[in-house]
């Protein structure tokens, strides 16, 4: 069976507007962008979702990513301020802002501001000494990244974090940090022996001058209670002598009191007499043998007096 040309016609018609449909429609990817030329200028940046171009007329010109892209930065030499020689990399982390300055901006985005981190990197190391380096990597890293977002504007690229990962110095320079760490470690040992030595003989002079107080405390405290003991002994005996003589006094006033006065007297007058006579080899008489009531009479009329008078 034959088919008509105007059968065949029609089949031709139909599939030539499909072929145009399906060119005339464009479904762009999420986070990607499309760069439309019309007769090879710049007509339009298609974003993600369903998307109409005019067949044969309007091409896709770049397909641009809008995800985080994350770039090597090569190894490279670099000069520090104090003219030491290191070798260092890193990674770069920036995305597309703009898809129209990064497809017409520049040739090749990527390349470009990789180019221009290595750049910066060696400009801002130059501008510190080696010590720097290791101790401010993240205020480089900050000063890497606005530097380049300054330059790249331009290109609709913003970087958003520059990350050094390697910072190699020469086997000298490693020699003498290590060297010099060492040190640094029986520096800070010697430092902290020290510390201790002295914190050791201060508690032990501490410890010390606690025991001469507590000593001297102690002391103190017995000559204290000492002396009171000897007041309490003192007013004790006077107390006692006091009550004695009062008692003494009291009896006195009697008449028994007063012949055991006469009697203690008499006493007390014949063993003084004794006493003379062993000692001496001389003995005195009494001139009559009525001297010892003589002298009693005579004691007792000092004690009456006495007595009179109170």
């Amino acid at each position: 069976m034959y088919l008509s040309l105007s059968t065949i016609i029609s089949v031709c018609l139909f599939i030539f507007v499909l072929v145009v449909l399906k060119s005339g429609i464009k479904f762009v990817p999420q986070n990607r962008a499309w760069v439309i030329e019309r007769f090879g200028k710049y007509q339009s940046t298609k974003e993600a979702g369903l998307n109409f171009i005019i067949p044969f007329i309007d091409a896709v010109a770049a397909d641009r990513s809008l995800k985080e892209q994350a770039q090597d930065v090569p190894s490279q030499s670099v000069i520090t301020k104090d003219n030491i020689s290191l070798a260092v990399d890193g990674v770069l982390y920036f995305r597309v802002l703009d898809p129209y300055k990064a497809t017409y901006g520049v040739d090749n985005y990527v390349f470009a501001v990789t180019q221009l981190a290595q750049t910066t990197m060696r400009s801002e190391l130059g501008q510190m000494e080696l010590d720097r380096t290791f101790e401010e990597r993240n205020q480089l890293n900050t000063n890497i990244v606005t530097a380049i977002n300054q330059a790249a504007e331009p290109w609709g690229i913003q970087v958003l974090r520059y990350e050094i990962k390697d910072i190699v110095p020469p086997n000298s320079i490693m020699e003498s940090m290590e060297a010099q760490m060492k040190a640094e470690r029986v520096k800070r040992a010697q430092i902290l022996e020290s510390e201790g030595d002295r914190q050791a003989a201060i508690n032990v002079a501490e410890g010390q001058k606690q025991a001469q107080v507590l000593a001297a405390e102690a002391d103190k405290a017995q000559q204290v209670l000492k002396a009171e003991g000897e007041a309490k002994a003192i007013l004790a005996v006077a107390q006692a002598q006091a009550e004695a003589l009062q008692l003494v006094g009291e009896s006195a006033n009697t008449t028994p009191g007063q012949k055991a006065i006469q009697l203690d007297l008499a006493t007390k007058a014949i063993e003084a007499k004794q006493a003379i006579a062993k000692e001496s080899s001389v003995v005195l008489l009494p001139e009559s043998s009525t001297d010892a009531t003589s002298m009693v009479a005579s004691a007792m009329t000092i004690i009456n007096t006495l007595n009179k008078k109170d």
